[in-house]
């Protein structure tokens, strides 16, 4: 079995279990690796458990790797695909803009938000924001916070001026945000992205990043999935889950149930846009952006 890729972060990009893209594992536990066999048979049953592989390096040398296997991959792949998209930004941008994609619309998925709107939007001009496989969830009205607060009024700290009415026209960008406000604001301007895998309070966002003028959304129309819905398990275990409200943009009266949000910029990936490492709705928002900016 070669190895054509490592997924960063995962058991094999370990100091100790290290594989390197061209290892040859050429057995489990001592058990040869066979074309004939399915290699992940001799996986079963062993995740969190120490195993050991021989392998054979790209060099020719032979070694043995101790490696504890994981149950899932899913959070490792999802961090690296990430972390691509945050470089893809930057690379496209020539460092101007950040980004940050909203896994869920849920309280963990809050947190790393709003730290990284931080983080992600230190020193930038602009941030891209994406909602793409979001499944839902019910924080829109927290990132509403973030993203469309409105500036009311303005201050000037003591000693800044020696004739207040002169110069106060200087300050009116000032406002003691980082004091005042629940959530860190987020004030420069910014993008969105959706698209068919965007679901239920990730089209909510959507419908309201774009209806609110916070600025433009791009990629493809929402899955059309929003209704609030709750269930409740049964004596018997059976499971009911009912809907309790529907959802209706309020700019236009239209239901978001069926009613995908379609974006301003509508853009369509290739079917092998991850095999070539490469994402046209991301750059196509880069560009509408960085235009916007100029």
């Amino acid at each position: 079995m070669k190895v054509t890729h490592v997924i960063p972060n995962s058991p094999a990009d370990k100091h100790l279990s290290k594989l390197s893209t061209g290892d040859i594992i050429t057995a489990v536990n001592g058990e040869p690796v066979r074309a004939e066999d399915n290699f992940y048979s001799l996986l079963n049953g062993l995740s969190d458990e120490k195993i050991l592989l021989s392998v054979q390096s790209a060099d020719g040398k032979t070694k043995e790797v101790p490696i504890r296997p994981k149950a899932s991959l899913r959070d490792d792949l999802y961090e690296e695909w990430v972390d691509q998209r945050k470089k893809l930004v930057e690379k496209w941008s020539g460092g101007k803009l950040g980004y940050i994609h909203i896994r869920g619309m849920d309280f963990p998925s809050f947190e790393v938000v709003e730290r990284e709107f931080t983080a992600a939007g230190f020193g930038k001009e602009g941030l891209v924001i994406d909602v793409r496989y979001n499944g839902g969830g019910s924080t829109t009205d927290y990132l509403m916070t973030i993203l469309n607060y409105k500036q009311h009024a303005y201050t000037i700290p003591r000693g800044a001026s020696d004739n207040l009415e002169k110069d106060k026209k200087k300050f009116r960008d000032y406002y003691p945000i980082g004091e005042r406000l629940v959530y860190a604001a987020w004030t420069k301007p910014s993008i969105a992205l959706c698209n068919e895998g965007s679901y239920s309070n990730a089209e909510i966002f959507s419908h309201a990043y774009k209806t609110l003028g916070i600025g433009k959304l791009v990629g493809t129309p929402t899955n059309g999935s929003v209704i609030s819905t709750g269930g409740k398990q049964l004596m018997d275990g059976s499971f009911v889950r009912l809907p309790g409200r529907g959802w209706y943009v309020k700019s236009t009266d239209r239901n978001e149930e069926l009613g995908p949000c379609i974006p301003d910029i509508q853009v369509e990936n290739q079917p092998d846009w991850i095999a070539r490492d490469t994402d046209d709705q991301l750059k196509a928002a880069v560009d509408e952006l960085l235009k916007e900016l100029k």
